[in-house]
C-alpha cells in the first residue's frame, strides 16, 4: 500500500469487535491480521502471515517478553509451592482490615515497583490476590488497581524502563542532544497529563471516594454476593478462564504450616533490586534471582531440586496465554504499519493541529493509534518523526507535546484489550482478560478525558 486510507482502520475494527463478542483475544488478533493482509494483497496473504510470524518470533523483544514472563511464572510457582506466598497473605491480612485498606496496599506496592511495568503487573497482581479474595473483592478491580500502577506509574519514574527506552528515542531522533534524552524526559513530566490522572482515580476508587461504574459495578456486586473462588468470572467471561484456579487448587502441595515470609519476600526483594543495579533490565535482574532463590530453598532443604525444576516448568507454562496474546499482538501491529495506519491517523488530524490545540490533538491521535494497535513503544518510534517536526514548526511547547506523547502511551499500555500490560496484569490478578479489558475502560475514559481537557487548558 503506497499511500494511507481508510481501509487500515478496518483490521483494528475486526480485533476490537471480536475479542468482545467471542473473547478469544488470540484468535481476534490473528483474524484481524488476517483481514489486514488480505487488504494488501489477497494472493500473497498466506505467505506474508507466515513471513511475519517468523519475524516477530525472531524479534529481540518478543524473545525477552517470553524469557522474562516465562521465568516469572517459574518463580511464583517456587513462591506457591514452597508455602512463602500463603504466609504472605497471612501476614498482609494483619494490616489490611477490609476492601478499602486492601485496595490502597495494592496501589502502594505497586508505585513501590516502579522500575518496569511487565515486573510491577506480575508481581503485585500476584502478591494481593489472596488478599484481596478474602475481602470478596473482584479479581478485575484488582486487575484495574494493578494495571493503573503498571504503565502511569513507570511513566512518571524517571528510573524506569519506559523512561530509558523514551529518552533513547528523543536522542535517537535529535529532539535531545546525546546523553540528555532522560533530563529531556524529566522536563515533560509534569505534562503526562494521562498518568497523573490515572494515578489519582485509582487512589479515589481503591479509597472508596469513586464510585463502581459500568460493568465494575457488576461484577463487584457479584463478588459481594458470591465466593471468592468464583468472583472474577461472572456472567461478564462465559469462556473458560485460561488462568484462574480456585486458591484451594493453586495451594495445593504448598508448605501450609511451615510457610516462612522471607522465604517470600527475599526473591522479590532480589528481584527489583537486582533489575535497579543492572541498569533496569528485568531479564538480568532475574537470571541473578533465580540463581541465588534455588540455592536459597535447597539450603533450607524445602524441597528436592527435581522438584524446584518440576514446579518451576509448571509454573512457565501458566504464563503461555500471556506469551501468545503478546506474540499475536506484535504480528497485528506489523500489519498495521503496513497498511500505513499511524500516517493515516496523523494526516487526518493534522488539519487540526494548531499551536493552542497541537497538544490535545496529538494525545488525542497517539491514544488512538496506541489502543488500536496495542503497541505502546512501537507506535511512537514510527509517529515522532512525523509529529515532533510539526511541533517545532508551529511553535508549540515540546515538553508538553512530549507529555502528550508519553500520556498516549501510557493510555493505550493501560486501556488496549490486548496490549502487553493490560495482558500481564489480568494475568497476574488471575483474571479474565476481556472482563478486565471491559471493567477498567470506563476508568481510562475518565482519566483519558480529563488529560483532554487538560492539554486544552495548559496549551
Amino acid at each position: 500500500m503506497s499511500e494511507p486510507t481508510a481501509l487500515s482502520l478496518i483490521p483494528p475494527a475486526v480485533v476490537l469487535t471480536l475479542a468482545i463478542w467471542l473473547r478469544r483475544p488470540i484468535l481476534a488478533l490473528l483474524i484481524g491480521a488476517c483481514s489486514g493482509l488480505l487488504l494488501l494483497s489477497p494472493q500473497d496473504a498466506l505467505g506474508s502471515f507466515a513471513e511475519i510470524s517468523l519475524k516477530v518470533m525472531q524479534d529481540e523483544t518478543i524473545g525477552w517478553l517470553i524469557l522474562v514472563c516465562g521465568s516469572f511464572g517459574a518463580l511464583i510457582a517456587l513462591l506457591v509451592r514452597t508455602g512463602g506466598a500463603l504466609a504472605f497473605g497471612r501476614s498482609a491480612l494483619k494490616l489490611a482490615k477490609g476492601p478499602r485498606s486492601s485496595l490502597l496496599m495494592t496501589f502502594v506496592l505497586g508505585v513501590v515497583i516502579f522500575v518496569d511495568d511487565y515486573l510491577n503487573a506480575l508481581t503485585v497482581g500476584e502478591t494481593m490476590k489472596r488478599v484481596t479474595d478474602r475481602f470478596k473483592i473482584s479479581r478485575e478491580k484488582l486487575a484495574y488497581v494493578v494495571d493503573s500502577t503498571a504503565a502511569p506509574i513507570c511513566v512518571l519514574v524517571p528510573l524506569s524502563t519506559w523512561a530509558v527506552f523514551f529518552g533513547g528515542l528523543l536522542e535517537n531522533n535529535g529532539i535531545a542532544e546525546t546523553g540528555q534524552g532522560i533530563n529531556v524526559y524529566i522536563q515533560a513530566i509534569p505534562y503526562m497529563l494521562y498518568a497523573w490522572a490515572a494515578v489519582l482515580l485509582v487512589v479515589l476508587v481503591a479509597a472508596g471516594l469513586f464510585p463502581d461504574i459500568g460493568p465494575m459495578r457488576k461484577v463487584e456486586l457479584q463478588a459481594r454476593h458470591g465466593s471468592a473462588g468464583a468472583m472474577h468470572v461472572g456472567e461478564l467471561s462465559p469462556e473458560h478462564n485460561y488462568s484462574m484456579k480456585s486458591l484451594e487448587e493453586e495451594f495445593e502441595g504448598a508448605d501450609k504450616e511451615s510457610g516462612k515470609l522471607y522465604n517470600f519476600l527475599v526473591p522479590l526483594a532480589m528481584l527489583v533490586g537486582f533489575t535497579v543495579y543492572f541498569d533496569i533490565d528485568v531479564w538480568m535482574g532475574m537470571i541473578a534471582t533465580m540463581l541465588l532463590t534455588l540455592p536459597f530453598y535447597l539450603v533450607q532443604r524445602l524441597m528436592p531440586l527435581s522438584e524446584m525444576l518440576d514446579q518451576m516448568v509448571h509454573g512457565f507454562k501458566t504464563m503461555l496465554p500471556a506469551i501468545g496474546i503478546c506474540v499475536a499482538a506484535f504480528v497485528f501491529k506489523d500489519v498495521c504499519d503496513q497498511l500505513m495506519l499511524p500516517q493515516y491517523v496523523v494526516e487526518t488530524l493534522k488539519p487540526y493541529m494548531t499551536p493552542q490545540m497541537l497538544p490535545a490533538m496529538v494525545f488525542l491521535c497517539m491514544a488512538v493509534l496506541s489502543f488500536a494497535t496495542g503497541s505502546s513503544w512501537g507506535i511512537f518510534a514510527v509517529t515522532i518523526p512525523i509529529v515532533m517536526p510539526l511541533a517545532y514548526a508551529l511553535g508549540a511547547d515540546i515538553p508538553l507535546v512530549i507529555g502528550a506523547l508519553m500520556s498516549a502511551s501510557a493510555f493505550g499500555s493501560q486501556a488496549c484489550f490486548y496490549s502487553d500490560s493490560t495482558v500481564l496484569a489480568a494475568q497476574g490478578s488471575g483474571c479474565n482478560l476481556i472482563s478486565h479489558a471491559i471493567t477498567q475502560l470506563p476508568y481510562t475514559l475518565v482519566a483519558a478525558a480529563v488529560a483532554f481537557v487538560g492539554f486544552v487548558i495548559v496549551a
